[in-house]
């Protein structure tokens, strides 16, 4: 796990500057730093180092002929693989998974190399004798990458705060507000949005393909999820996702350092606990409690580490540990950014890296399995009668500006009788609709015809069936932009490696592809799953109701101020809205 920054169009002048904005990534990749330039570019590499320790396996990487030179943020997990073809024809130097993508690069050029490597990653790869620069990003978006279009140049980072640093004082990152009146809908800037008008984040499963010389470039889907129903029943889909799930964690606990597991007392990371304590006697796994009982899940953690037999690990979380550290949002994030969950998480990863470089986590089995509750409260939405009262949607707006009993009230009848799919799915993903953002419409300037809910609206597929359509819409919006970047940015402000095995490309597409009856197995969210593994998983897991990794906000109302939406808060730290 890395932090890599880079530049096109490079002055020696800059090399100063270049090398600062490079080391802002240091706690990515505190235990090596490098970089390349030349002419045309420059390309600095943080290393954390996972695989090979030693200077072998330092980047950017360069081939034996000085014409290709390579940066990678991540893990290439079926590497071993991909060298075994390889080796006949080049020779190694490093044990490195890294390495594979320079040879990998030279052998079978970009569009083959990405449809054979399987992990999360972020590449950069600088063909030097055609000129061309390609960035990547993997398929899911576990690993982040930003690319600007600035001053007659293009750059790339791992985090927004390297671009910010580089351009600093010189005025030539520009405020987008719309991106702001996004969060307030998201509680996330939307892919490929970033808070400035000249920087984005590039799309999961993307690369850019970029001329050196001209600066121009195109930008390349190279997967795309597809949902084509299989027949399987639920024998034959329990033993390929045992056995796709046992191959995907048996390649990802591959590494030269310690590796522990985030353990929530979830169905998701107890299953990979269980499957790890099969391979390894020395599981480590660490849990965070709450100090507010009824969100605590430690208890159920408890459980399946006694049952796999699992060295368990523990904190508890209080309120006012949130609310000092409450203003890390913005060192962590860049940009405005709203899931509080980012608070337990960067505890359990703190606390983690005390024991261990890697953990591996129980993210996105809700996407790919079909996990939230929202999809049986969207169902229940959608069954009720919609109500043509567009004429009392005025005074709703006024009632709901209260934020008292009686607003409560009619919100639930607006979610339940009133609103649209979108506007719906909004509400219940935490977000503010349209008409609760007038104040910040008019505060900057957004236009009264803009689409507040494009984003969803990009990737809401009607002709799926229904829980399928929610996850289609999750595994494509939130995973990315709120799950992973999440995890990524708090495990990586201390320097820990999270890798995510219900992420294996098999895994997500064998999922998707199962029908309904199928993947809900037993009219359970997630059944499939559960069916799986139920003599791996103690019934008190097995039977529980998901509760989500969240803090609980209701009880912790000094951290927003009651009823206040947590979004505003956020602004005022980015100095968005006035106090």
């Amino acid at each position: 796990m890395c932090g890599i920054f880079g530049f096109t169009n490079f002055k020696k002048k800059d090399l100063e500057k270049a090398r600062k904005s490079l080391h802002a990534l240091e706690h990515r990749g505190p235990d090596q730093w490098n970089d390349y330039f030349d002419e045309d570019i420059y390309m600095g590499h943080q290393r954390l180092s996972i695989l090979d320790l030693t200077e072998c396996g330092k980047q950017p990487m360069v081939s034996p002929d000085k014409k290709i030179i390579i940066m990678v943020n991540g893990e290439i997990y079926n590497f071993i693989d991909l060298k075994k073809e390889l080796e006949i024809k080049y020779i190694f130097n490093s044990t490195s998974d890294s390495e594979v993508v320079l040879y990998g690069y030279i052998e079978w050029g970009i569009e083959k190399l990405l449809e054979k490597i399987d992990g999360m990653y972020a590449i950069s790869i600088y063909d030097k004798e055609k000129q061309e620069l390609f960035l990547v990003r993997d398929r899911t978006g576990i690993k982040p990458l930003y690319y600007g279009n600035v001053n007659n140049q293009i750059s790339w980072a791992s985090e927004l705060k390297a671009i910010q640093k580089f351009y600093e004082n010189r005025n030539v990152l520009e405020h987008d507000y719309t991106a702001f009146y996004d969060f307030l809908t998201y509680l996330y800037i939307p892919t490929p949005k970033t808070m400035y008008v000249n920087v984005f984040k590039l799309e999961p499963a993307h690369y850019l393909k970029i001329d050196i010389k001209t600066n121009c470039y195109k930008k390349i889907q190279y997967w795309k999820l597809e949902t084509k129903v299989c027949n399987d029943d639920i024998e034959v889909a329990k033993n390929k996702i045992n056995n796709l799930l046992k191959k995907s964690i048996d390649e990802q606990m591959i590494a030269d350092v310690p590796v522990g597991f985030f353990l929530s007392g979830g169905i998701d990371s107890s299953i990979v606990v269980a499957l790890a304590s099969k391979k390894s006697d020395n599981v480590k796994a660490f849990s965070i409690g709450f100090t507010d009982e009824t969100h605590d899940e430690t208890i159920f953690a408890d459980i399946l580490a006694k049952m796999h037999n699992v060295d368990h690990y523990k904190k508890i979380l209080d309120e006012k540990t949130v609310q000092s550290t409450f203003y890390k949002i913005k060192e962590w994030y860049d940009e405005p950014f709203g899931d509080t969950s980012c608070f337990p998480t960067y505890l359990v990863s703190q606390f983690s890296k005390e024991k261990v470089s890697v953990v591996l986590t129980g993210d996105g089995a809700d996407e790919v399995f079909g996990g939230y509750n929202w999809y049986t409260s969207f169902k229940k939405i959608q069954n009720s009668p919609r109500l043509s009262l567009k004429i009392f949607k005025t005074i709703i707006s006024k009632i709901k500006e209260k934020n008292n009993f009686f607003s409560k009230i009619v919100k639930k009848i607006e979610l339940y009788f009133i609103l649209d799919e979108l506007e719906a799915y909004t509400r219940l993903m935490g977000g503010m609709l349209k008409d609760e953002k007038n104040k910040y419409r008019n505060i900057w300037g957004i236009d009264e015809k803009y689409d507040d809910y494009w984003y969803f609206r990009k990737f809401y597929k009607k002709e799926l069936p229904l829980y399928t359509r929610l996850q289609y819409l999750d595994f494509h919006t939130y995973l990315h932009d709120d799950i992973f970047t999440k995890v990524d940015r708090v495990s990586m402000a201390v320097s820990l490696e999270c890798r995510i095995p219900f992420m294996k490309k098999e895994i997500v597409e064998y999922g998707f592809s199962l029908k309904e009856d199928v993947r809900f197995n037993g009219n359970r969210l997630k059944g499939v799953l559960k069916e799986t593994f139920k003599q791996e998983l103690p019934n008190e897991i097995l039977k529980r109701n998901k509760k989500g990794f969240s803090i609980p906000l209701h009880n912790w109302k000094d951290i927003v101020g009651p009823d206040v939406m947590r979004q505003e808060r956020i602004l005022k730290e980015f100095d968005m809205v006035d106090d």
